[in-house]
């Protein structure tokens, strides 16, 4: 903690970095219960650059998950890529995944996920099927870093990468370009039921203005 306690103080004024994540988890299917415990999957829950070769460590001093209590040590701490906990089980439940930066000036980024073994096609958010047969639910989120301190900045911008073979299972541009889709076909029905509604409002207040209209003509036809 010696060389980023003289710097904590020290902001990067007026400087924004987005670091790209991707967080979720994987689960494959035994073919059959094991007896020895009754699980049916092998799952590794974790969270990634979304670029496949950046190196979290330069900024990242570790990441917690918070598994459910019926897993021994069900607080687990990753101090190293890659950053993820592999266990198997029966059951879906709720993870709670902690971000800590080596900056300690910097509050923890906590995220929420949760852990899907099988598939329900009655959920919006569908897992899909990876390249190894395995199922895949995973989301793409963005840390935003306003106003780091110069010890932090130096480290989210220095560039290191790692080798990796590890490849993003979700096509993130094929959801991008889905998304953008949907928001402009919806922006475009908005916009054509305000002219709808506009369109009313416009012929209700002629409506009005003839009735207003009629009811001159009538007091002045009054003896």
């Amino acid at each position: 903690m010696g060389d980023s306690s003289p710097v904590e103080s020290a902001r990067a004024k007026g400087k924004t970095i987005i670091k790209p994540i991707v967080f979720g988890n994987e689960s494959k299917y035994f073919g059959k219960k094991r007896e020895t415990d009754g699980h049916t999957h092998s799952w590794t829950v974790y969270a990634k650059p979304f670029q496949e070769n950046e190196d979290m460590s330069v900024y990242v001093k570790k990441v917690q998950f918070k598994l459910h209590e019926s897993y021994t040590d069900a607080l687990r701490t990753v101090t190293k890529p890659p950053y993820e906990i592999t266990e198997t089980g029966w059951g879906e439940f709720e993870i709670i995944i902690k971000i800590y930066f080596n900056d300690i000036s910097e509050r923890p980024v906590t995220l929420y996920h949760l852990l899907k073994l099988f598939s329900n096609p009655l959920l919006s958010h569908q897992p899909i099927v990876g390249s190894q047969g395995q199922l895949v639910s995973e989301y793409y989120d963005e840390i935003i870093f306003q106003d780091p301190s110069l010890f932090l900045y130096k480290q989210l911008t220095c560039g290191k990468t790692i080798n990796t073979n590890r490849k993003q299972e979700t096509d993130w541009k094929g959801k991008e370009t889905k998304t953008l889709t949907s928001l402009k076909t919806a922006k475009k029905r908005v916009a054509e039921e305000i002219a709808q509604m506009n369109e009313r409002l416009k012929k209700q207040k002629n409506a009005i203005q003839k009735i207003k209209e009629e009811m001159v003509k009538l007091e002045k036809q009054k003896p």
